[in-house]
């Protein structure tokens, strides 16, 4: 390809742009910021002190959209170059010469900050939190996008408001402010980090304090109306602190530990450093603990600690060192806690999701830098669980244990870590390194005969399914045979769940009445419909200990019964589920759709559950009770406000979702004109998305 000289002079500059920059060392950062959350605004200063390694003529930070009111070199005012994403300040300085660069600024972040509850017309659940994962810290504080610039970050935080203010490190004070005009937080860290892992959040927070046996604190933060849900949410934490320590054979490296979960967050966590923020759709109780609990994702964002946070990838063609480490200690932790069957049996799952991704579009590299989340994830674990069997346990932990000693606080790539486990275990990975890393197929039958070495179970199912292979005809004789000396419920589930749409209503009933809570729900997920003479059977699963039992249990019971829908209904209001509220949503959807049930009631219950589309509540809460109101035709001019509300909404998936949704919606006749008719009520963002979705 041709290059134009425009494009060649431009790589010219960019080229310059980062040589000059490698020859500049910043390494300490003292951040003050003050948040109005009513404006989606932030005040900021910043003040860096950086080491001039080589002559040097600029030096630049990323600062996307920023607007800066000064900027001060060793107390002197300066000018400075701004294009809307670098800050450049041009002077000369010299090798060995230690400066101070300090910036005031104001940020109104489109994304990276998020600002929620501030504006809406219930006042409740006001939070703010940050997601800088990639390069996307510098939207709100003046930083750098390049991973390998490593700083230490002491954030202090202005708050009008009297709310908990967590951040990375220690928080050293909590000063009231003069006049009554606010509270200022500063916290401390003790070492460096990369941008992306600077975060903050605010909100209502109470928190509950447990140390680790190595005597770290770890604090565990939860909103006032949560206090019954804290020992299930966090369950195991101080377990899988120590396990991660113990296992990994390096220090935990940072001062604390804090955990903080807000709403609407995008994924279901992120690692900042000694601060992680998660999804609070994983606080929970103890019936939802049993199908949806926060244990590896928990494990998940603490092994980051070590895994991305102390050692750090150079760039994203190294980003197995973050996830696919991440998401192996957090099997290993899974492991230590639930037991050997529950964690093969997960690798199988994962091997499955992997084989089917590998067989349909070829699979991905763990080299590859733009690689999807289950190659990074799962791929990356399962490269490690064959890497630590190959080498063996011993040689594993010590190459791991040199590799993050030799480079803490510093950044990695792939080859550092290869270097360590071969000395460690005097062994060449070359062929290790070419099947794993470098190999976009997943090596599926090779992790399968792994499997059945090392779980027996794993390899009863599999000669199993060779027998019903065979003898379709036979199925349930087969599994009657072996039945009664299986002794793993991972097994038995994992064979309902397969074949239970083959088995007779004798053997689902004895498998309800005598099988762990697994396997019964095993049984209800299995049956596209449930026979006449197993109804009294299955009506008892609307008393399990599960929400995912109930919810499924309460929809085939009430499709194929119709003469007892009132009495399935009486039995389950008042029944939420999940945080999403999963029951009770389709609990108001099956009410609203049995006219003989409490027909008094009905615009009561339309009311809650087109109540439930509104921003103030979670965004799975919302897209499901979307896609029930669309189901019965319920879209109210109310519900089609929110419905375009969220068609902007900052979750990307949601907004996908609820695009898709309205899309379908405009396609009926009548409906375009409904959408106009909602432009008094619409925010000029959502009026321009209208009016782009229409083509006007």
């Amino acid at each position: 390809m041709k290059l134009s000289p425009i494009f060649v002079f431009f790589l010219f500059v960019q080229m310059l742009s980062a040589q000059t920059q490698d020859k500049v060392d910043f390494v300490h950062a003292k951040v003050l910021i003050e948040p109005t959350p009513s404006e989606n605004r932030i005040n900021g200063s910043v003040t860096y002190q950086f080491d001039v390694i080589e002559d040097v003529g600029s030096v630049y930070l990323d600062a996307v959209d920023l607007e800066f009111s000064s900027v001060f070199l060793d107390d002197a005012k300066i000018d400075f170059d701004y294009n809307g994403r670098k800050i450049t300040i041009n002077k000369k300085m010299e090798k060995g010469d230690t400066h101070t660069l300090k910036l005031n600024y104001v940020a109104k972040p489109k994304q990276t900050v998020y600002f929620l509850g501030w504006n809406d017309a219930v006042r409740n659940n006001e939070q703010v939190w940050t997601q800088g994962q990639g390069k996307y810290t510098s939207r709100w504080l003046p930083s750098f996008d390049d991973m390998t610039e490593k700083v230490e970050f002491d954030l202090d935080i202005i708050l009008e408001q009297d709310y908990t203010v967590i951040a990375n490190g220690k928080l050293v004070k909590k000063n009231t402010l003069p006049d009554a005009k606010g509270y200022l937080w500063q916290f401390d860290m003790e070492k460096p980090m990369s941008s992306y892992l600077v975060g903050f959040a605010i909100g209502d927070f109470n928190k509950k304090t447990v140390e680790s046996s190595s005597e770290i604190p770890i604090e565990l933060y939860y909103e006032p109306t949560d206090f019954t849900k804290v020992e299930p949410t966090y369950r195991y934490s101080k377990h899988i602190f120590d396990f991660l320590e113990e296992e990994i054979g390096v220090a935990y490296p940072w001062q604390n530990y804090k955990q903080v979960p807000v709403q609407d967050f995008l994924y279901a966590g992120m690692e900042n450093t000694t601060c992680t923020i998660f999804s609070n759709q994983y606080v929970i109780d103890s019936t939802a603990f049993v199908d949806k609990n926060y244990v590896n994702v928990n494990a998940h964002e603490l092994a980051h600690q070590w895994f991305g946070n102390l050692v750090t990838e150079t760039s994203s063609e190294h980003h197995w060192l973050h996830e696919g480490f991440a998401t192996f200690y957090a099997y290993l932790a899974e492991k230590d806690i639930f037991g050997d069957d529950h964690h093969y049996w997960h690798l199988l799952e994962t091997a499955n999701a992997l084989h089917r991704f590998s067989g349909d579009d070829g699979g991905e590299a763990l080299r590859n830098p733009n690689a999807g989340s289950l190659t990074f994830y799962e791929k990356g674990a399962w490269a490690l669980v064959m890497l630590q069997d190959s080498v063996g346990e011993d040689s594993f932990k010590e190459g791991v244990r040199n590799y993050l000693k030799k480079h803490a606080y510093k950044n990695v790539t792939i080859p550092d870590l290869i270097v360590e486990i071969e000395q460690a275990s005097n062994s060449n990975l070359d062929d290790f390194q070419e099947l794993w890393l470098q190999n976009p197929e997943f090596p599926y039958e090779q992790v399968v005969e792994f499997l059945k070495k090392k779980n027996a179970s794993i390899k009863t199912y599999f000669e199993l399914k060779d027998k019903v292979a065979a003898q379709p005809e036979n199925t349930e004789i087969i599994l009657q045979r072996a039945w009664k000396r299986l002794k793993s419920n991972q097994l038995k589930e994992n064979l309902v769940l397969d074949y239970g749409d083959k088995l007779s209503t004798d053997f689902l009933e004895a498998i309800i009445k005598a099988e762990d809570l697994k396997v019964r729900q095993a049984v209800i997920l299995s049956q596209n419909q449930i026979p006449a003479e197993l109804r009294r059977t299955v009506e008892g699963l609307l008393k399990d200990k599960s929400y995912t039992t109930i919810e499924a249990a309460l929809y085939r019971l009430w499709t194929d019964f119709p003469e007892n829908r009132s009495k399935y209904l009486n039995e389950t209001d008042g029944i939420t589920g999940f945080p999403n509220k999963n029951i009770r949503l389709l609990w108001l959807t099956l009410a609203l759709v049995t006219p003989e049930y409490n027909p008094d009631s009905r615009a009561i219950y339309f009311d809650e559950l087109s109540g439930y589309t509104g921003a103030e509540h979670h965004f799975e809460t919302r897209l499901i009770a979307f896609q029930y109101l669309k189901n019965i035709g319920g879209f109210t001019d109310i519900v089609l406000k929110n419905l375009v509300e969220a068609c902007n909404h900052h979750v990307w998936h949601f907004k996908k979702s609820a695009r898709t949704i309205l899309s379908d919606f405009l396609q009926s006749e009548g409906n375009t004109a409904r959408i106009k008719g909602l432009y008094p009520l619409l925010s000029q963002e959502e009026k321009q998305y209208l009016e782009k979705t229409l083509g006007e």
